[in-house]
C-alpha cells in the first residue's frame, strides 16, 4: 500500500498523529497484590497485561543456576482480545517464540547475579490487540518488573516502526501494521540508547534499515519519557502511603 493512504495530504496518519508521534500510553503498576509485580499497559488501543513472580527458590532445583537466577517467560493472548475469536495453544509457534525473545531480552537488563539458585517467572498476557503487541508487551514487562523491585540494569523501552514510501511511522496500529510495507520492532536501553531486541518482520533494503532504527530508537526515547513519569508519581505515591513526606 502507498504512503497516500495512511497519510493525509496534511501530513497526518488515520488516528490523526503524525508520522513521528506514538500513541497515547496509559499504565498502572501494583494491580494484583498477590503477585510480586504487575502492570497494566494500554498503548493506544493494545493493552497488555503482565505480571511477576519471585525472586523466588526455583521450582526444578536441576535447573537452578549457582551464580545467577533463571527467567522464565510465558507469553499469551487471549481469545478476545482481537475481532477475530481465536483460542490458541499455550503451544502454539508465535507465542512460545515471543516469550522466548522476552525471556531473552530481559536476561540482559535484570541482575540476576544478585539472586543465584532462584528464579524470576514473567507473563504476560496480550489483553486487546490493536497492533504493537510485542513492543507493548515489553514496555509492560518492565513497569512490572520495577513494581516487583527486581534491580535492573536499565529501563527497557520497546517501539514498533513501519516503512511507507520511504517514510518511517512510528508505532503503528492494527490498520497501518497490515499495511505491505516492512515492520521493525526495536527495543532500547535509554541512557546507553544500546539496541538490545531488533525484529524485522520482512526483508528491508540495506539503505533503508539505518533510517528504520533511528525513527525506532527515538521512539523507545519517547516511551521511556512517559514510562518515567509514570515511575515517578507511582513511586511518590507509595511512600506517601508509607508516611513519608519528603523525597
Amino acid at each position: 500500500m502507498s504512503k497516500r493512504e495512511y497519510i493525509s495530504p496534511q501530513g497526518l496518519r488515520i488516528d490523526g498523529r503524525r508520522p513521528g508521534e506514538v500513541r497515547h500510553i496509559e499504565c498502572k503498576l501494583g494491580i494484583f497484590s498477590r503477585a510480586d509485580g504487575s502492570a497494566l499497559l494500554q498503548q493506544g488501543n493494545t493493552k497488555v497485561l503482565a505480571t511477576v513472580y519471585g525472586p523466588r527458590e526455583a521450582k526444578n532445583r536441576g535447573q537452578s543456576l549457582h551464580d545467577r537466577a533463571v527467567v522464565t517467560c510465558e507469553y499469551s493472548i487471549t481469545n478476545f482480545a482481537t475481532s477475530e475469536r481465536k483460542e490458541r495453544s499455550k503451544n502454539d509457534r508465535r507465542l512460545r517464540e515471543n516469550g522466548l525473545a522476552l525471556k531473552q531480552i530481559f536476561e540482559t537488563v535484570i541482575l540476576t547475579n544478585l539472586y543465584p539458585r532462584s528464579q524470576i517467572s514473567l507473563f504476560v498476557q496480550i489483553v486487546q490487540s490493536d497492533g504493537g503487541d510485542m513492543s507493548a508487551a515489553i514496555n509492560a514487562s518492565t513497569l512490572a518488573l520495577i513494581d516487583a523491585g527486581i534491580p535492573m540494569a536499565d529501563f527497557l523501552t520497546a517501539c514498533t516502526v513501519g516503512f511507507f514510501d520511504g517514510t518511517p511511522i512510528l508505532d503503528m496500529n492494527y490498520t497501518e501494521s497490515n499495511g505491505s510495507g516492512p515492520e521493525l520492532i526495536v527495543a532500547v536501553v535509554p541512557k546507553s540508547k544500546k539496541i538490545s531486541y531488533m525484529k524485522l518482520t520482512e526483508k528491508l533494503g540495506i539503505q533503508h534499515l539505518e533510517t528504520m532504527t533511528d525513527a525506532a530508537t527515538k521512539g523507545c526515547l519517547l516511551v521511556y519519557e512517559k514510562l518515567r513519569k509514570v515511575v515517578k508519581s507511582y513511586s511518590y505515591s507509595l511512600l506517601h502511603a508509607r508516611g513519608a513526606t519528603s523525597v
